[in-house]
């Protein structure tokens, strides 16, 4: 599979790779972001359809959820300015995705959680550095 807008050839093996084995609390790969607003996504696994992520996302109505999402819409969503939905390329965490969800839904924000776990392990908790 070939890199993507958003994503590394790296990246996609990575997601790729957890895909098989969805059973497992995964940490997660990536975090994409909107520049301009609500919406931050991590995802964690990637279907064989090269498309179906799976993750954590928060859309900013303070309901961060487990779930879906399409990496094609992602990559075609236009923002005001020209701007585009973002990979944080400085993400980097050693917590699972149930770990966030945790602080993600007790906030009800991620951008709150990631406050929670930078506090807790300031160096493997770094989300946000280039975005929300």
């Amino acid at each position: 599979m070939t890199a993507s807008r958003l994503l590394t050839a790296e990246l996609l093996e990575r997601l790729l790779s957890n895909g098989l084995a969805p059973d497992i609390d995964h940490v997660p790969v990536v975090k994409l972001f909107n520049p301009i607003g609500a919406g931050t996504w991590l995802a964690t696994e990637l279907a064989n359809d090269g498309d179906t992520l799976f993750g954590l996302a928060d859309l900013g109505f303070g309901f961060p959820e487990m779930g879906s999402f399409s990496l094609r819409e992602l990559e075609t969503i236009s923002l005001p300015l020209g701007m585009h939905i973002e990979r944080d390329q400085s993400f980097a965490t050693d917590q699972p995705v149930s770990v966030w969800s945790q602080a993600a839904r007790a906030t009800a924000s991620l951008s709150a959680a990631e406050e929670i776990l930078r506090a807790v392990r300031p160096d493997t908790a770094r989300l946000g550095e280039d975005g929300p």
